[in-house]
């Protein structure tokens, strides 16, 4: 892909104050991943490694989801799924169950979605946290201090709190805590989300108390 991939461009954002990745862009390519991986499980296949890696950008920056075999494929038995050697996630963005299982799954492939959705907005790197700290609780820790603005990445400080695009932003971290939760089925489909982050662009029609929660099943 003529772009590259997704780690490469938010290290380069990074490095120069974030400004090549605005807010617009960055809705856009969350949307691009959930969209893939929407479709990946329709036809019931778990991609079993989202990361920014894996995420690549062809010549007019639209995101492509890379990295899953073809033995994805293949609806295995729970026999087989046991000794597969499909991956179930890199550090930093791998389930809680799928860690402890070894099981790839839709429901892991939302919360590693999660995870990078967090990245994409902080601008944050999960395996930079201590190990009593991942981006997850950071989030929210910032969330219940109410300093809201340090969860902005430097390139996104420009946005006005009066703006549709704050709210817009304060949206795309909701949904990226829902497909963290612990529980694996209190996340929502990755349908689910496609329509949230669809929802997260009408602007002034969402109003500031908009929860993710409270928005309509497309299914």
């Amino acid at each position: 892909m003529p772009n590259g991939n997704l780690g490469t461009l938010l290290q380069e954002a990074n490095h120069q104050d974030g400004h090549m990745l605005n807010w617009p862009m960055r809705h856009l390519i969350a949307l691009g991943i959930a969209r893939g991986l929407a479709i990946l499980h329709s036809l019931s296949i778990v991609h079993g490694d989202i990361k920014p890696q894996n995420v690549l950008f062809d010549a007019d920056f639209e995101a492509h989801l890379s990295e899953f075999g073809l033995e994805k494929l293949t609806i295995a038995t729970p026999a087989e799924a046991s000794s597969s050697s499909t991956p179930v996630g890199s550090l930093g963005y791998m389930a809680p169950e799928a860690s402890l299982t070894g099981q790839p799954s839709k429901e892991a492939d939302v919360y590693s979605f999660g995870i990078v959705v967090l990245e994409i907005l902080t601008g944050r790197k999960p395996v930079m946290f201590t190990l009593d700290e991942d981006i997850v609780k950071w989030v929210k820790k910032q969330l219940q201090k109410g300093q809201i603005s340090e969860l902005l990445e430097p390139g996104l400080v420009e946005l006005d709190p009066e703006s549709s695009e704050w709210e817009e932003f304060l949206l795309g971290v909701k949904v990226g805590l829902l497909c963290t939760a612990t529980d694996p089925f209190d996340r929502p489909s990755m349908a689910d989300i496609v329509f949230m982050l669809e929802r997260c662009r009408v602007g002034p029609e969402i109003p500031s108390s908009a929860d993710p929660t409270s928005l309509p099943s497309p299914i």
